[in-house]
């Protein structure tokens, strides 16, 4: 299974311009909100008509504008889940995913065993006479996502699925979502905002901003060496700064620091990029004077604002993520290693 995503469409204050690929694997497009991933997924899905551009779903072309394809989104055989669910209210759990395989001729025993067998799958049985207003949230996605399901689809598309639940459910409906994706060996593209859901259900990201793919490449890849400033930011980094040159050494502009050019350093880096659990007071390499600005207490960790002695007065704080024994108070210094240096191009 392979799927090839051409699309471009100008909305007038915004153009849409992305080009990916993927193989039977789950992709995240990771991106701000009006990046361009939910336009993505509508184009995909036949919702909006790509201006140009080329759509195929393992061989199957859905849209190809030099040849006036445009395959209605019926006949697209795409499983797509939107944020709200979109659940009919006055209709029963059962009634609810049988709307999955209306479309199909089926036999009414072949429509019955796809219904029990996704509801075991699922863990919905004994809500088959349930209306969405008597389920849970989680027991609502679970319906949206088996009406999908039930259809056979080639591709699964999800719309910031997760978005609209509380941190619990949330984090046990991805692990029961990966199982699902998994076990039913479908190609599927999420979009989201949140790295930590990203990193946990996507094999690739490509990184959206601005209607464009600034960087696609395996997930784990991407967040060990984002490449670009906005990828750097998508994938978590609180830290960051503009470079320039002087006697062969990196001055940072902002930071009012200097250190050793790193061995892969080019030409084309612009900004350099910092984890806060990069910095370390334990470490000599690169350590520096600073002045802590605040202490933020969470559950397993501290999380410290900083600035560096010498640092633009202007300039943002800094932030350090640190142990929670560390006593924060008597740090003069942090440091950090070369290695850990994110080399960023703008």
């Amino acid at each position: 299974m392979s799927i090839k995503v051409q699309v471009y469409k100008d909305f007038g204050s915004f153009v849409l311009d992305v080009d990916f690929e993927f193989e039977k694997e789950t992709i995240a497009l990771l991106g701000a909100s009006g990046s361009g991933k939910t336009m993505t997924l509508k184009a995909i899905a036949g919702i909006i008509k790509p201006d140009k551009g080329y759509i195929s779903i393992n061989g199957n072309v859905v849209f190809d504008s030099s040849k006036r394809i445009n395959l209605a989104p019926q006949k697209r055989n795409i499983g797509y889940l939107f944020q709200t669910y979109a659940l009919f209210p006055n209709m029963t759990l059962k009634q609810n995913i049988l709307c999955g395989v209306r479309k199909y001729h089926l036999k009414k025993e072949e429509k019955l065993k796809r219904f029990q067998d996704i509801v075991r799958i699922l863990q919905l049985e004994g809500l088959e006479d349930r209306k969405p207003n008597q389920l849970s949230g989680g027991q609502q996605q679970r319906v949206a996502l088996a009406r999908i399901l039930i259809g056979n689809p080639d591709i699964l598309l999800f719309d910031e699925p997760f978005s609209a639940l509380d941190e619990y459910l949330r984090t046990r409906l991805q692990l029961e979502t990966k199982e699902i994706i998994r076990k039913y060996n479908i190609p599927s593209i999420l979009v989201s905002h949140n790295r930590d859901e990203v990193y946990s259900l996507a094999e690739q990201t490509a990184i959206v901003d601005n209607g464009h793919i600034v960087i696609n490449k395996p997930t784990k890849e991407l967040f060990k060496n984002p490449e670009y400033l906005v990828a750097s930011i998508l994938t978590g980094c609180k830290n960051h700064d503009s470079i320039h040159i002087e006697n062969n050494k990196i001055i940072l502009d902002e930071w009012g620091i200097s250190i050793n050019k790193p061995k892969d350093f080019t030409e084309n880096i612009s900004h350099i990029g910092l984890r806060a659990h990069a910095f370390s007071h334990l470490e000599k390499e690169n350590a520096n004077e600073i002045v802590i600005k605040d202490v933020m207490e969470q559950p397993f960790e501290k999380l410290v604002a900083f600035r560096f002695k010498n640092q633009n007065p202007s300039s943002k704080d800094l932030y350090w993520l640190t142990d929670k024994t560390t006593k924060v108070e008597e740090v003069t210094h942090l440091g950090f290693k070369n290695k850990d240096i994110l080399l960023l191009k703008k």
